[in-house]
């Protein structure tokens, strides 16, 4: 039973930390745009020296798709109830 408590623990201190960026990421702003920022941004980037770079092409492709999936996955919630649950979720 130990070992089953621990893991239960284990999640709640998951939910909780991905309950906090959530909640640190709502302060932020317009973060539902973040990834049309993000874009305008790497595109500048990419029309210097140092953009012309693979790995560093893959990494700006990479933050600009998690950035998406959040800003997606946010999108039915206003930030009011974003905020709410993720209270009641860091409280829990």
């Amino acid at each position: 039973m130990k070992t089953e408590n621990e893991s239960n623990a284990n999640e709640n201190k998951i939910i909780e930390s991905v309950a906090r960026l959530v909640s640190d990421i709502c302060f932020d702003g317009e973060f539902k745009s973040h990834p049309e920022y993000l874009t305008e941004i790497f595109e500048h980037l990419l029309e210097t020296e140092p953009g012309n770079s693979l790995p560093l092409r893959i990494k700006m492709l990479s933050c600009i798709r998690t950035s998406k999936m959040l800003a997606k996955a946010l999108e039915p919630f206003s930030d009011e109830e974003i905020q709410k649950a993720c209270v009641q979720m860091i409280n829990a």
